[in-house]
């Protein structure tokens, strides 16, 4: 079977030594997690942290946005170019899938809101509860429970656009469109030590009261492994729908 060309916009890249020069960058994770699937993907990293984005969809048969530190709301030397080739995928119904970063994004270029969660830092593993279905979300969940690490927030959806699942933080923390735009807030990606790494480096910007219930969260299972598994299956769906 012929493998799916995904390429991957990585819009990280984290320098510092407890934490870039303890483990894969997020591109690489992202990799890990399809690699433990059955399908083989064939993957290309577009830097986008440093401006690199993809100039002619037809290089990949599918793509997605990494997660960040950086703010969606701030102007970066990427920004400008990433909102239009968002837009061009949506255009073209080329299968992109977001995740944090990607998440919002993807809102904003077609048009949502995003906000500052004036409740600060959400942090530690969280429930999605999926209130729509689509026909990639096989093995069927209800709920997923999954690594989060935001601060800002989807708060109107682009139209055109439909909700597909909230945690108790978020309202919008998962979206579809059509059968060519899949997002997350989460980050199915994450494994627990690197969790635990970003979290003990970045403590002392969450507030007080939140270390506790974000370090008491971790004790518990998480099913990122069952997005991939979605996502995998979604870029397949895309792809003979397209």
């Amino acid at each position: 079977m012929k493998r799916i060309r995904l390429g991957i916009l990585q819009t990280n890249h984290d320098k510092s030594v407890e934490v870039g020069d303890a483990f894969p960058d997020d591109a690489h994770r992202f990799r890990d997690m399809f690699d433990a699937q059955d399908d083989r993907f064939q993957y290309t990293i577009y830097m986008t942290i440093g401006g690199e984005v993809p100039q002619d969809l037809n290089e990949q048969d599918a793509f997605m946005i990494t997660g960040s530190p950086l703010s969606v709301l701030d102007q970066h030397v990427f920004t400008d170019d990433l909102m239009d080739f968002i837009r061009r995928c949506d255009k073209a119904k080329k299968p992109l899938m977001g995740a944090c970063f990607g998440h919002q994004a993807i809102a904003l270029a077609l048009g949502g809101t995003v906000e500052k969660s004036p409740d600060g830092y959400n942090v530690g593993i969280e429930e999605t509860v999926y209130h729509a279905k689509r026909s990639w979300m096989m093995p069927d969940r209800d709920r997923l429970p999954m690594y989060v690490f935001h601060e800002d927030a989807v708060t109107e959806l682009p139209e055109g656009c439909h909700l597909l699942g909230s945690t108790a933080a978020c309202k919008i923390a998962s979206f579809a469109k059509d059968d060519h735009i899949f997002t997350t807030q989460s980050h199915p990606e994450f494994s627990n030590e690197f969790m635990s790494c970003v979290l003990r480096s970045s403590e002392s910007a969450i507030p007080e009261e939140g270390r506790k219930p974000a370090w008491d969260s971790l004790q518990q299972t998480q099913e990122g492994h069952i997005f991939g598994l979605w996502t995998t299956q979604f870029f397949k769906d895309a792809m003979k729908n397209g």
